[in-house]
């Protein structure tokens, strides 16, 4: 079986990754089953791929480098299905891409935000959210309610470190993360979601915030790719009735008018 990670950004040239490629990747394959291979692919480079990290540099991301990686993530996962990927996952906690890349595809397509959020549904009733900064709380307030699930969530805070140095600040990422899912904890949750998988689980790993604070604390990545695999292994994808597709081919992404 063979899974497709899609990056939210172009492969840079002349900037560091907010993550060392190599070592992610093993990391990836780990959470997988024997069998599965899992790959990160990157989106084509595509006009107005900066703002990305314009809001990074001033730790403003508030969704809309999102919006604007839509289309190339898109064409990313169409290139996917015809290259013989079985599944995709859009490798970015807050799901950029997904519903798109349903409309596309016959092969299932991932969301990591859904996909934990629903098994944290499915093993509490109330669900703490942690986020990389401050502009990700009302982004992420607005994604649950558009998947009718805001009223699972107790509270959703940012540990507010960020950024393409955020494996050196992992001690400082660590400690306070712990002291937001104990608030998180004393305010009603019962299971906690984190996004930004940049951080959790890349620099920080999950089962030591758990064991620190004595909840559960979800892998997003080894969820969506569990997920995956049983989606593949079963036959499952998304409904066509949901996301009813026409025939396309990759010029049809490619080609302008």
């Amino acid at each position: 079986m063979r899974i497709l990670f899609v990056n939210q950004s172009p492969a840079l040239k002349d900037r560091k990754e907010l993550y060392d490629v190599e070592e992610v990747t093993k990391l990836l394959n780990s959470y997988a089953s024997p069998g599965t291979t899992v790959d990160i692919g990157f989106p084509e480079d595509f006009e107005g791929s900066q703002v990305f990290f314009k809001l990074g540099d001033v730790s403003g991301l508030n969704g809309l480098h999102h919006m604007m990686e839509v289309p190339a993530i898109v064409r990313k996962i169409f290139w996917a299905a015809e290259n013989g990927y079985d599944a995709v996952i859009s490798s970015n906690t807050f799901d950029p891409g997904v519903d798109g890349g349903r409309l596309a595809v016959n092969i299932p397509v991932i969301g990591l935000l859904r996909t934990t959020m629903h098994a944290a549904t499915t093993l509490a009733d109330r669900v703490g959210v942690t986020v990389p900064l401050g502009p990700h709380v009302p982004y992420t307030r607005r994604l649950l309610r558009s998947y009718g699930m805001e009223h699972f969530v107790t509270d959703i805070q940012p540990i507010g470190i960020y950024g393409e140095d955020a494996a050196a600040h992992k001690d400082a990422i660590f400690e306070r993360t712990v002291k937001l899912i104990k608030g998180l904890v004393a305010n009603g949750a019962e299971i906690i979601v984190p996004l930004g998988g940049a951080l959790i689980p890349y620099v920080v790993n999950p089962d030591d915030l758990a064991r620190e604070t004595g909840v559960q604390v979800l892998n997003t990545k080894a969820i969506g790719i569990r997920f995956a695999e049983t989606c593949v292994a079963f036959g499952m994808t998304q409904s066509a009735i949901t996301y009813p597709r026409a025939k396309l081919n990759y010029q049809d992404f490619t080609n302008k008018l």
